[in-house]
């Protein structure tokens, strides 16, 4: 009968296999060969793309488990039970995720869900690496918080059947994988993808335009190219604007998320209802995710929330925000279910650690 190990004993077991691996007998093909294979699993593991079938039947070493996307429920398009009042508790796991250990070092916690790290699990799974562990660091220590690989990459919000759908989107519009983008590569993949079976209807000018802006906006550092990891996240996102219903991804909220929600909602609001301004305002303050100074002690670790509105790291952003939406008269009141579903796709677009606004709102 086999022996179920634990996270930490699992961990362990990686480490053995790496270290074994960093000492191989020279000249040996074999071992060069298991040395490749564990590390391009590994990376396959850490991008969310799970392990190939035939790395099953490797029974002599240690494989790490797939990763199982989610399904959806079949009442998932219901509306789920999030009310305003009363508050939520925000509870962060008490054991590092990595190696299920409790110590009296800081845990690194996730912003999103209530997971904690320690730096040195991070670093020997390879979800950290070179500089971005000081950056780590100093996201952790602030009231933005950090993001942890689960929560980073949007890709995984995708079903097995959706993850089909955007990867035949991808082979039919010839996109290279793991490819940077360029604006023109950019523009072009949108009018190919606009064409439906023998349509050759593709982007209007004003669609274009607006293609255009959503590339600078994932390209925040004007580099002329959009990375990768930032483009799929983008496309996973519009993949589940057009096939989940609002209910769904409503679903997708963790507590920290609702719970930010209801943070600017009050704070911008007057009672139940704000006006339409202030919800197209908050639409953009999502993604103020980088201070310029980040406060790197006087912030406790265990703090994950998100910036309060009321906060004086958040008052230069509020100019900011209403310097990006044309003025616009108080045409209607908005009440806490709506407000929800227009900003759903927007708190989940502000998911990953990237300066990239993977979905950029209106105005």
């Amino acid at each position: 009968m086999g022996v179920l190990m634990s996270k930490r004993q699992t961990v362990e077991q990686v480490q053995k296999e790496v270290q074994e691996e960093k000492e191989p007998e020279a000249g040996t093909p074999l071992v060069q060969e298991e040395n490749s294979f564990h590390r391009a699993a590994w990376e396959r593991l850490r991008d969310g793309r799970g392990v190939e079938p035939e790395e099953f039947d490797k029974t002599s070493r240690f494989t790490p488990p797939a990763f199982i996307r989610p399904t959806r429920k079949l009442d998932d398009d219901k509306p789920p039970d999030i009310c305003l009042e009363p508050r939520e508790p925000v509870v962060n796991d008490e054991m590092c995720d990595i190696c299920e250990v409790w110590t009296a070092e800081s845990l690194f916690p996730c912003r999103i869900c209530t997971r904690v790290f320690h730096d040195g699990c991070l670093r020997r799974m390879g979800y950290i690496q070179g500089d971005s562990s000081a950056e780590v660091i100093e996201m952790a220590h602030t009231e933005t918080g950090w993001s942890c690989h689960y929560c980073d990459n949007l890709n995984l919000l995708l079903t097995e059947e959706e993850m089909y759908s955007l990867t035949e989107t991808f082979q039919r519009c010839k996109v290279i994988p793991d490819c940077s983008l360029t604006l023109e590569d950019f523009v072009r993949y949108r009018h190919q993808a606009a064409k439906r079976g023998d349509s050759n209807r593709a982007l209007s000018d004003e669609q274009e335009e607006q293609a255009a802006r959503q590339f600078a906006a994932l390209d925040p550092d004007h580099q002329g190219h959009v990375e990768w990891p930032d483009f799929l996240s983008h496309e996973s996102l519009l993949l589940l604007q057009q096939l989940r219903p609002q209910n769904s991804l409503l679903r997708l909220l963790t507590v920290k998320e609702r719970e930010r929600a209801r943070t600017t909602f009050l704070a911008r609001g007057s009672g139940n209802t704000i006006s339409e301004t202030e919800c197209r305002h908050a639409q953009h303050s999502w993604f103020c995710k980088h201070l310029p100074e980040a406060p790197s002690c006087s912030v406790s670790i265990s703090h994950v929330g998100p910036i309060a509105d009321s906060s004086p790291a958040s008052s230069s952003n509020k100019s900011q925000d209403k310097a990006l939406l044309p003025p616009e008269q108080e045409s209607r009141s908005v009440d806490w279910p709506t407000f929800l579903q227009e900003n759903v796709i927007y708190i989940l677009a502000a998911r990953p650690n990237s300066a990239a606004i993977h979905l950029k709102p209106p105005g």
